[in-house]
């Protein structure tokens, strides 16, 4: 089985596949503004494209690949687009906001999907509206138990950011105690525009510590490439994990490949360097020894840009996209 290895001997085998830097919803962290512009279709991958290039990245020892956004639920071919990745053979899942998924149940299930991961900051309808600026957190709730319904597994991503919502995380546990879902705690990173400091980041002792005064907890078994830290609380149906990307970075055993909603392939979430696919796929370019030269030329960690010494990180310095732009 061919591998996409890079300088460090890290095997690659899931791709992350944004298909739209479109959203419904307007999380700060995230969306820079309000009037945010978007692509032009005419730059984004086209179904038929995208599907050709998952294609060559499931032949060279792809896996997984998972389906991002903006919300790619919003796409109007998103259905088409989860049908054929459906055919490829491997474990297709996606990461949403929930506020579409009832429309698509059935065409997640036929195309083999049975878990997701959901961006939900907040347990208050409120505080959600506050901060997604969109009146949808009855929407979502309510997909959130229709999903479990039809027996979907379910990961709940929260992004805690000081002064914000770092008081809900205990509510968040206490979600799992009958509920069979696994919250993952997710430290606040920086992106172009959202205005991104060390002092609103809280960490993932500090959130050990909240959960910790409330509940005995236990550490989890955790996957070989997993980005969060799992553990277990007894008696709980549901788990909860922590990706610590600023305090405790996990680089040494990441496998992750990220593509673009206008089809460039990033090796690093934090990664300044683009190498653009879609143009070369468009003028019939051998595009394998593109994607070959991203994954070798990847830094050890953090894309290069950042150590873990988050106190001293400069956000305004940092090259990159914002998180939209970029697709999770």
């Amino acid at each position: 089985m061919k591998m996409l290895i890079d300088q460090y001997n890290r095997a690659h085998d899931y791709l992350r596949i944004s298909l739209t830097d479109n959203c419904n919803l307007r999380c700060f962290y995230c969306m820079p503004e309000e009037d945010y512009a978007f692509m032009p279709n005419q730059r984004l991958m086209q179904k038929d494209e995208i599907v050709q290039l998952a294609t060559l990245f499931v032949q060279n020892g792809v896996k997984k690949i998972r389906l991002t956004g903006g919300e790619p639920l919003v796409r109007k071919d998103a259905a088409a687009i989860i049908e054929e990745l459906g055919k490829l053979g491997v474990n297709l899942t996606m990461t949403t906001n929930a506020t579409r998924i009832h429309l698509f149940i059935n065409e997640l299930k036929e195309a083999g999907i049975n878990s997701l991961n959901i961006s939900l900051d907040s347990l208050q309808k409120e505080k959600f509206q506050l901060l997604t600026r969109r009146d949808q957190f009855n929407q979502v709730r309510n997909n959130i138990d229709l999903l479990l319904s039809h027996g979907f597994k379910l990961k709940i991503n929260v992004v805690v950011v000081k002064g914000m919502n770092e008081h809900e995380i205990l509510d968040f546990i206490a979600w799992t105690k009958d509920t069979p879902i696994q919250i993952r705690f997710i430290e606040f990173m920086p992106f172009d525009g959202n205005k991104w400091n060390s002092d609103k980041l809280v960490t993932f002792h500090e959130m050990l510590e909240i959960i910790g005064k409330e509940y005995t907890i236990a550490p989890a078994r955790n996957e070989p490439n997993d980005t969060s830290k799992q553990f277990s609380i007894a008696n709980h149906a549901g788990s909860f994990a922590v990706i610590s990307t600023m305090s405790a970075p996990f680089c040494n055993t990441c496998n992750r490949i990220r593509l673009t909603a206008d089809g460039k392939i990033k090796n690093c979430l934090f990664s300044s360097e683009e190498t653009d696919l879609l143009t070369a796929l468009r003028s019939g370019e051998n595009i394998l020894p593109l994607i070959e030269d991203s994954i070798f030329k990847k830094h050890k960690e953090l894309g290069g840009q950042f150590s873990n010494d988050f106190e001293k990180i400069n956000a305004e310095l940092l090259h990159n996209r914002s998180m939209i732009a970029i697709g999770g």
